[in-house]
């Protein structure tokens, strides 16, 4: 009977993979590389070196402050946006500038591409909700996703994308840019948004004594100008690179694929942008990126140095 009891006594052997009895009380040693439960709001071991999350992780209901902070930062952005309008003058200059250098690299089929689907009214009709609904579904889906999945891979992609709309404002500021749809009619392009159905504002968009969008298209469309860069095709390339290794579907990993070139097709057929605003939209992704990378290179130093100062897990902390 003795020799029974120290057996059950005795502690589980760590090579085992038995687990202690959650009611027991007793906790996994930190050396053993587990995590903490994001809900409890504990914070991780920074001798640990495991992955840092958002802070809002380790909140009960912490979700919400991720949401009101989006709120928060996309209001200021669009605000941010309509500041930033140019003057038309500024606005056309600069298009003629866009037109003269897509000719000189080959990329000028704005006019031709749109030309080609004139006549099906339904097709140009899908183009317009698509234009206006999709760009902002699928960044949201991306982000619930990541945030519920990988939270560490979100806090790297939230960040990218935070760097982006500041990105944008500023060549929104500098380069104000007239999209084809409002060139003037010898360029002959046709805007799609007033002539087609779609589920925003479907009126042509009118112009003042001065030349500037009026009062009402302002109301309406906000800045018109802010086509340099496209963030419809750099959310849309940001959607399927953050999602990318997360998805292990083929099908999945098709569409994700697919999602950017189905945008620069719809910003082109539509007249909404140049081909030369999607290039800036790749360039406003990439700095993001580049930002938000260096973000989270300054954490793994700040932690570098905490783990330093502590010790190793269960050691004393240097002095």
């Amino acid at each position: 009977m003795r020799d029974v009891e120290q057996r059950a006594n005795a502690p589980a052997d760590p090579r085992s993979g038995t687990q202690p009895d959650p009611r027991s009380g007793t906790q996994p040693d930190a050396r053993s590389g587990t995590q903490p439960d994001p809900r409890s709001g504990t914070e991780p071991d920074p001798r640990s070196g495991t992955e840092p999350v958002p802070r809002s992780k380790r909140l009960r209901h912490g979700w919400i402050l991720e949401l009101l902070g989006a709120i928060a930062v996309y209001l200021g952005y669009d605000w941010l946006r309509d500041q930033a309008t140019g003057t038309s003058a500024a606005a056309l200059h600069h298009a003629e500038q866009i037109v003269s250098a897509e000719q000189f690299l080959g990329l000028y089929h704005e006019h031709s591409i749109q030309q080609a689907f004139l006549g099906a009214d339904w097709f140009l009709a899908f183009w317009n909700i698509y234009y206006g609904t999709i760009h902002f579904v699928l960044p949201v889906v991306a982000l619930v996703w990541l945030y519920r999945a990988v939270p560490a891979r979100y806090l790297l992609w939230r960040n990218t994308l935070l760097f982006m709309l500041g990105f944008a404002l500023v060549g929104f500021f500098l380069y104000p840019l007239t999209p084809p749809r409002l060139m003037p009619a010898h360029y002959d392009f046709v805007d799609t948004a007033a002539r087609y159905f779609n589920f925003g504002p479907q009126v042509r968009v009118t112009f003042d004594a001065a030349g500037q969008p009026s009062a009402a298209a302002v109301r309406e469309f906000g800045n018109l100008f802010a086509a340099m860069p496209s963030l419809h095709v750099g959310w849309s390339t940001w959607v399927a690179l953050s999602l990318w290794p997360v998805v292990r579907r083929r099908w999945v990993r098709v569409l994700l694929a697919l999602y950017p070139v189905t945008i620069l097709f719809c910003i082109v057929v539509t007249a909404n942008h140049w081909v030369l605003d999607a290039v800036g939209g790749w360039v406003v992704l990439g700095l993001g990126y580049l930002c938000a990378r260096g973000v989270a290179w300054l954490g793994v130093c700040r932690r570098a140095r905490a783990r330093q100062q502590l010790g190793p897990p269960g050691g004393t902390p240097h002095r």
